[in-house]
This record gives structure tokens, C-alpha cells and sequence, in this order.
């Protein structure tokens, strides 16, 4: 009697795409993909779902005989059915060798499991090869410089409180930056993902973390990076003094406005560009590390060698006081409303004078007019509490808008912080107009969602950890420096 397998009809758009945008395989070579995808299912831990029923004549899209998925009786293909019958006796502990029926159902439900697998994590547009690189072969697809050496004993307590939740994984590297220890984990499953997401308190529990458990997904869906912050006692602070020499580095000479905020999980420096970033807003709350990561940006304007001028405006008079001296101003510190009134109606001023010189040269932005010899330097407007300045001057909001919608082309960049995210402070309108944020920590999950648009704020350790988010970027982990008042006075 001949055996055969199917692939269900459900599938067989996916496969087809499989084939060309990924194999690259002629068109009647379904069994290539057959065999990848009971070669995937094989590779998880957990047997397939008892009630993964072999399709009917009518569901099954594609049928593969035996011969050509084991090469049984082939003329022309070797012969692995005994080897496909041990793999899968060893499996799932039965002799397959007496059972043919059985064999031959165990086939079709690895099969169906393999091709949802395969669905799950690879997207056509992606190197398919690199993939099943990655998937196939993780022991010799990780790289050596992925993550330092692992530590055995944090990565065996991280896999028992994984197993808690339900969630099979291996430790692949550990990395161990200022606040972090970051574990590469390798998932065995998608359903270890959605577990994992799902029970993440149960792990933070079981780890005796309180809130502070955050994932990253760098390398695909079973590829995530894990969070596990280490004792106080075990923290480090890059000294912001490095600033300068970061900025300045030969990799950012393109950089228009180059600006770092800290270092990543990692220890290595997050610099990027404003004229990217567009526009930024900076929210956390008591303590959070927001006033030292405004000094950290601060400090990037003055020591990055671009011609930057800087607008401040400092309703509470304290944070900005060592800058009334700043041969960069462009305007004096404005700790007044009526003062920093002025000072919004002076930069739409500028903003529509630039646009006239832009519109004369024929130039679409400030960096085509600076080449045709307008000598513009770019500005940056930084209001250190928002909340304040539009609490007691609603009108502002208004100019500030203007500002962020329009301002852009003419080197006009906007940073604005505060205390209090809340929607009334940062609204909709100023959402829409301020692509780039950076969250420090905060008290609810809503905070976060109204600075980032995402969750994850909430569980922030505080004292400069944040999250920046650019523009049409997804969110990045970094922590704080720590800034001197010598770091500052050297760049007046």
C-alpha cells in the first residue's frame, strides 16, 4: 500500500511563496520544503498536539508519496526511511519500525507543525537562507563576540524561572553592562514567545525582581534578548566627560546635531542625530534621571564642533542657571512666562524670515540653503518643564505647535521635557508633530503609553534609565551618565 503525506490547502500559498521568494527551488519541489518542515518540528521539545488531524481529500492541497519524501523505493533518491523511523521512534520513545500506520500519521502531524513553525518566524522579504541558518544551526550560527561568557549559575537561575512560567529555552550568551546583565535566549517555540509575554511577572517573580523585567527581540521571534537588572551594588556610571569625544568621532562626522543621552544595556554609546530625531520629547518623572539626561544633550550641542545655537527656557530658574554665561545662546535664558513668550514669537520670527531666504535661494531645507551660502546655524529651543510653562501660559501650546510642524526645514528643532506626561501636557497635537522620544521611569503603564505610545516605561529602574524611541524607530534601552558641573563649564 503507498503511504503519502499532505500538505493542507490552507498552506500551499505560503509554501508556494516559500519556494520562490525563499528556497528558490522549481516549482514541483514540494518535498524540499516537507522535509525542512519535519526537520523544524523535530527540533522542539514538545510533541506535536494529538489533535493536528491528517487533512481530507478535500482540505489537502498537495500530496507527497513516500518516495519522494523518504526515498523509499526510489530509482533515483537514497533511501532514508529507516533513518526518518528512528528519529521519530527516539522522539517520541515508540518502535516505528512495527508500526507503519503510525509512522506515516506521525509524519503528517510533524509536517503541518513544521510549516505553522516556519510561517510563524520567516516573512518573505527575508533571507531565507540566513534563516535557516540561524534556525537549523544555532550552536554554529551564534557568534563568538554575540555576548561575553556565560554565567552559569544566573543563567541556570534564569532558565528555572523560565521552566516556572513554561517556557522552554537555552541561554546562548550573557553581557553584562552598567546596570543589566542582557541573556540571549534561543525560544523552542513561537508558544514559548506567547508564554513568555504572557507569564512575564511570573518570571520577574521567581527571579525576586519587582516590575523591572524587559525583553528585546533582535534576531527573530525565538531569538529574544532579556533584561535581568543586578544589585545597586553592582552598578556603573560612564562619566559624561566621554561626550565629547563620542561626538566628535570620525563614524558621526555627517551627523548634523549628534546627541547622546547614555549608554546602551550593553556600556557602548548611543549617539544620534537630531536633525533625524527631528524633534524630542523628554519625560520622567521625580528622580527618574531627567534633568541630568537634558544636560547630557546639552552638553553634546556645545562639544559637537556644529555651528548650534541654543534657546532655553527655565520656568523653576534652577536647572538652566549654569548656562546664562553660554557663548552658544541665541537668546538669553528665559526664566520668565512673559519672557518665554517672547522668545517662542522671536523663533516663529526667524522661522518665517529663513523660510523667505529658503524660498530666494530655491532651497528645500536649511542644509541646501547653507550650500548655496546662506551661513544659517541650526536652533534648538529646549524648555525645561513643559508643564509649568503651559499651566500658566495655555497660549503657548499654540506657537510651540507652529514651531513642530513647521520649523523643521529651516533647522528649527524643538526638545521638550517634563515631570507630569500627561495628555494634557502632551497632547495629541504635540504628539503628532514630535516623532522622538525619550522616556525615563514613570508610575503607570498610561504614562508610558502617552510618551512612548508603548508600554515599558513603568518598569524602568529610575536614575537614568530610559527609553528612547526615534523616529519610525522601535525603542532602545539606555542609561544615563553622570555629569559634573566641570563637564559643563568646559564648554561655555
Amino acid at each position: 500500500m503507498a503511504f503519502k503525506v499532505y500538505i493542507p490547502a490552507s498552506d500551499m500559498a505560503f509554501v508556494e511563496a516559500l519556494k520562490t521568494n525563499g528556497l528558490g527551488v522549481p516549482k514541483a519541489f514540494h518535498w524540499i520544503v516537507a522535509r525542512l518542515a519535519i526537520a523544524r518540528s523535530l527540533q522542539l521539545p514538545q510533541f506535536p498536539a494529538e489533535d493536528l488531524a491528517k487533512p481530507t481529500v478535500q482540505e489537502s492541497g498537495r500530496e507527497i508519496h513516500m518516495e519522494q519524501l523518504t526515498g523509499e523505493n526510489s530509482p533515483v533518491l537514497d533511501d532514508y526511511t529507516d533513518q526518518f523511523r528512528l528519529m521519530l521512534s527516539m522522539y517520541h520513545g515508540e518502535d516505528l519500525f512495527k508500526d507503519r500506520d503510525r509512522f506515516a500519521a506521525l509524519l503528517q502531524k510533524h509536517l503541518q507543525r513544521g510549516i505553522g513553525e516556519i510561517r510563524t518566524s520567516w516573512h518573505a522579504g527575508n533571507d531565507f537562507h540566513d534563516w535557516l541558518y540561524h534556525e537549523m544551526f544555532p550552536e554554529r550560527a551564534a557568534p563568538a563576540e554575540a555576548g561575553g561568557p556565560i554565567d552559569k549559575e544566573g543563567s541556570n537561575r534564569v532558565r528555572r524561572a523560565l521552566a516556572e512560567a513554561g517556557v522552554s529555552a537555552a541561554v546562548e550568551s550573557a553581557r553584562e553592562g552598567p546596570r543589566l546583565t542582557l541573556y540571549d535566549l534561543r525560544l523552542s517555540s513561537a508558544d514559548d514567545l506567547i508564554r513568555l509575554r504572557r507569564d512575564l511577572e511570573k518570571v520577574q517573580f521567581e527571579l525576586g525582581l519587582g516590575k523591572a523585567l524587559m525583553l528585546t527581540n533582535p534576531m527573530g521571534e525565538r531569538r529574544i534578548g532579556l533584561h535581568v537588572p543586578r544589585p545597586d551594588a553592582t552598578w556603573w556610571t560612564p562619566p559624561a566627560s566621554k561626550i565629547p569625544e563620542w561626538v566628535r568621532e570620525d563614524r558621526f562626522r555627517d551627523m548634523a546635531v549628534p546627541l547622546c543621552a547614555g549608554v546602551d544595556v550593553g556600556g557602548d554609546e548611543v549617539v544620534f542625530d537630531l536633525r533625524d530625531a527631528v524633534h524630542l520629547f523628554v519625560a520622567g518623572t521625580t528622580g527618574s534621571g531627567k534633568s541630568v539626561c537634558l544636560h547630557s544633550l546639552l552638553l553634546s550641542m556645545l562639544a559637537g564642533g556644529r555651528d548650534v545655537q541654543l534657546c532655553l527656557i527655565d520656568p523653576k530658574e534652577v536647572e538652566f542657571a549654569a548656562y546664562k554665561a553660554c557663548q552658544s545662546l541665541w537668546r538669553p535664558v528665559a526664566t520668565e512666562i512673559a519672557q518665554a513668550a517672547e522668545m517662542l514669537g522671536d523663533l516663529i520670527g526667524e522661522m518665517d524670515a529663513r523660510q523667505k531666504i529658503l524660498s530666494e535661494l530655491g532651497a528645500q531645507n536649511i542644509d541646501e540653503a547653507n550650500a548655496k551660502g546662506a551661513g544659517l546655524p541650526r536652533i534648538v529651543l529646549v524648555v525645561d518643564e513643559l508643564a509649568d510653562l503651559l499651566m500658566q501660559r495655555p497660549d503657548s501650546e499654540d506657537s510651540i505647535v507652529r514651531l513642530a510642524q513647521k520649523a523643521r526645514a529651516t533647522g528649527i528643532h524643538l526638545v521638550l521635557a517634563t515631570q507630569r506626561p500627561g495628555s494634557d501636557i502632551f497632547s495629541g497635537q504635540l504628539r503628532s508633530n514630535i516623532p522622538s522620544r525619550i522616556a525615563l521611569s514613570v508610575r503607570t503603564a498610561q504614562e508610558s503609553r502617552i510618551i512612548l505610545d508603548e508600554t515599558g516605561a513603568e518598569r524602568l529602574l529610575g536614575k537614568g534609565d530610559m527609553l528612547v524611541r526615534l523616529a519610525a524607530q522601535d525603542a532602545k534601552r539606555v542609561h544615563g551618565l553622570r555629569v559634573e558641573a566641570g563637564d559643563l563649564r568646559s564648554w561655555m
